[in-house]
């Protein structure tokens, strides 16, 4: 018995003359803790959002259909919230990491390391998700894994244009859908306008990001996430589908690398161009003038940090 309870009485906290004692895995290293958070939230964001392309392909309609997606999308964005919002921020999304650092709420040197975390989660859940789905996508495409065609499975992975869209109208695509998701994280964060609770940030975030999916989606799947669309990018190309998946929509694979924070950045401008700066520092309650005690940019909400 005592060799029984000896490893749990190791692996909790305990307390002795009354000092709380740390777990003996506990990390103090506090980038390492954002690392694996950040790692973490994405992955469980990724697996679900792309265990729900997966099941649509390759159910050919019976398990679902492209609203079946914006909703596995969404949902997924809210769950990765809880799993690492608090330690990280919960960014899942390279786009909201540099918009992040343009405006001053997160540090130029935590850059590579969300991109870093991010990019592994993601690979990490492409190939996952290949490996749950492995029989169904080899049956659905009879073992011939192409990125284009009538029984395409790349796209599960990754996103492609429709076939009318131009390069062009495609950046321009991921540019507004970016836009619009950063103007609207930094406004649901916005302390001074109608910030939304702490307990219902990942629903909201989750249900912008349904919002994006059913409004903006069509054209080329709503990737508005460069580490999301990358990693699993390069996950595809190492298993099976080559190349192509490079050289497919024109070298489509750069848009979503490249609009995303562009399009961030564009969108967050404007919302602080058109309303944050403009807030006024003081306010009227009961007809008397209060200063306002808490300055705009010194608030922290984890859910401006979030997204696919």
């Amino acid at each position: 018995m005592k060799d029984l309870v000896q490893p749990v009485k190791a692996g909790v906290s305990q307390q002795r003359g009354g000092n709380l004692t740390r777990p003996k895995v506990w990390l103090k290293n506090n980038l390492i803790r954002v690392g694996l958070a950040e790692c973490l939230s994405t992955y469980v964001m990724m697996s679900f959002g792309l265990g729900s392309v997966a099941q649509v392909v390759t159910g050919q309609g019976v398990f679902g259909h492209y609203l079946s997606i914006n909703l596995g999308f969404g949902l997924a964005v809210a769950m990765g919230v809880y799993v690492g919002g608090k330690i990280s921020g919960a960014h899942m999304n390279g786009a909201v990491s540099f918009t992040m650092c343009v405006f001053h709420r997160l540090k130029w040197k935590m850059l590579p390391l969300y991109l870093l975390a991010q990019l592994l989660g993601s690979f990490l859940a492409a190939g996952t998700i290949y490996a749950v789905y492995y029989e169904a996508i080899h049956d659905y495409c009879g073992g011939n894994l192409t990125v284009t065609g009538e029984k395409a499975t790349a796209g599960i992975f990754a996103t492609y244009p429709a076939p009318y869209l131009s390069l062009m109208a495609g950046f321009f695509d991921q540019v507004f859908g970016t836009g619009m998701l950063l103007l609207c994280l930094m406004a649901l964060s916005d302390q001074k306008n109608k910030p939304i609770p702490a307990e219902s940030e990942p629903a909201a975030v989750g249900l912008l990001v349904l919002l994006i999916g059913i409004s903006l989606g069509s054209n080329s799947g709503y990737a508005i996430n460069p580490t999301r669309d990358f990693a699993p990018r390069i996950f595809t190309a190492m298993a099976g589908w080559g190349t192509d998946v490079f050289r497919a929509g024109n070298g489509w694979w750069w848009v979503p690398l490249v609009a995303p924070p562009i399009g961030g950045v564009l969108g967050a401008g404007l919302y602080k161009g058109f309303v944050e700066l403009h807030h006024s520092h003081l306010s009227e309650q009961d007809g008397a003038i209060v200063e306002e005690t808490v300055p705009l940019d010194k608030e922290t909400n984890t859910c401006a940090n979030v997204c696919v």
